[in-house]
């Protein structure tokens, strides 16, 4: 369960500036709105500490160099189906991204021959400049849906080259992240190509989906790969119930057979909580965070938080810091909280943080965390 944390922030607003010097229990950081007016912002990759690239849900690839928003997006980018929680999802850089210059990107697409319908998509592209060239899709989600709710649309690389992408339940479709023919509620393991890895856990099962890794998720936002290989994924529950688990091949989280939240109406989804066959999470929330993102930090400029996961959280709107041992999960802690909905969180370079706020209409705002010096 959830610590309860009691916190005071002091901000110290800085003259003719967007920048705020901020206290939570001895963390010292800075805070300073790099880029305003971002349409739904959704994702941030890295390139380097001065260049960046974020997805809006809206549809448009933006490219942020040396702290300004270029005019124009990117060019080449498939059309989104940007409705409901759909459009331009996730957005991330292959290891050997200096290499082969390719950009990974998921999405929501709308069928072609009956635009009511729509599917998690996922292209890899050459990024060149300021256009994306040899763009190919290399995974659709199947069967087709007609709710705009739960895609997942997380991505990232394992260990050994091979990526990992989270595909929700689609709302309406629960049941089916039991059923290993389809993919909703699951995560999809496939190669950086696309194709299917041989030692996939269903990969030589008659009637099973071959992309899949794992089962019975619910949406799934938040995904984490460490050096040594351990995956570790949330997702949002109903109404309660958003968990934190460790993912391996071939078992099955429960949803919706156990749940620790309950319907939006407060009706009861199952009574189960447990069942031998399934897993438990590492970590449950009730009532809900609405968990939206994650890294395990790895940078030097803020000690305290090496190794320890930051999960950004829509309701009501924060960061939390976590602290593992031996997989469990000894205490959490808000570490920021006046940004309102956080969309997403990453890591920069040289170890700030960047985060982006979950706004509509050209409202939304990247944000750089970074250490208070002595002359700030």
């Amino acid at each position: 369960m959830m610590n309860k944390c009691k916190h005071a922030v002091f901000c110290l607003m800085l003259s003719m500036s967007c920048m705020s010097i901020s206290t939570v229990y001895g963390f010292d950081y800075k805070s300073e709105v790099v880029i305003e007016n971002l349409d739904n912002p959704w994702s941030i990759a890295c390139i380097s500490n001065s260049d960046w690239l974020v997805t809006e849900l809206s549809g448009s690839l933006r490219r942020v160099v040396n702290g300004e928003l270029q005019e124009e997006p990117i060019a080449g980018v498939p059309e989104a189906f940007y409705y409901g929680q759909g459009g331009l999802s996730d957005v991330v850089l292959h290891p050997n991204f200096n290499e082969n210059k390719y950009v990974y990107l998921t999405m929501s697409a709308a069928d072609t021959s009956n635009k009511k319908l729509n599917f998690l998509k996922v292209v890899r592209a050459e990024l060149h400049k300021n256009e994306l060239l040899n763009v190919e899709t290399i995974f659709e989600s199947k069967p087709l849906r007609k709710t705009r709710a739960h895609y997942g649309a997380r991505l990232a690389f394992m260990k050994d080259g091979s990526i990992l992408i989270s595909s929700g339940d689609g709302f309406n479709h629960r049941e089916q992240a039991q059923l290993l023919d389809n993919h909703f509620g699951k995560f999809i393991r496939l190669n950086d190509d696309g194709s299917i890895p041989k030692n996939n856990p269903y990969a030589d099962k008659e009637g099973y989906k071959p992309e899949v890794w794992s089962y019975g998720h619910r949406n799934q936002q938040g995904l984490v790969v460490t050096k040594e290989g351990l995956v570790i994924a949330h997702e949002h529950g109903p109404k309660g119930g958003d968990e934190l688990n460790i993912i391996q091949p071939g078992k099955n989280y429960g949803w919706p057979a156990i749940t620790y939240g309950v319907d939006y109406s407060g009706a009861v989804i199952s009574p189960f909580t447990e069942h031998p066959d399934m897993e438990q999470p590492v970590k449950y929330w009730v009532p809900s965070i609405a968990p939206s993102s994650m890294i395990l930090y790895s940078g030097d400029m803020f000690p305290s938080l090496k190794n320890d996961l930051l999960i950004s959280a829509l309701k009501p709107g924060d960061v939390r810091q976590l602290k593992f041992d031996e997989d469990e999960v000894v205490s959490e802690s808000i570490i920021i909280s006046e940004f309102g909905r956080i969309r997403h969180i990453a890591e920069a370079p040289d170890g700030s943080l960047l985060l982006l706020t979950d706004q509509r209409r050209k409202k939304g705002k990247l944000i750089r965390i970074s250490a208070v010096s002595e002359d700030s």
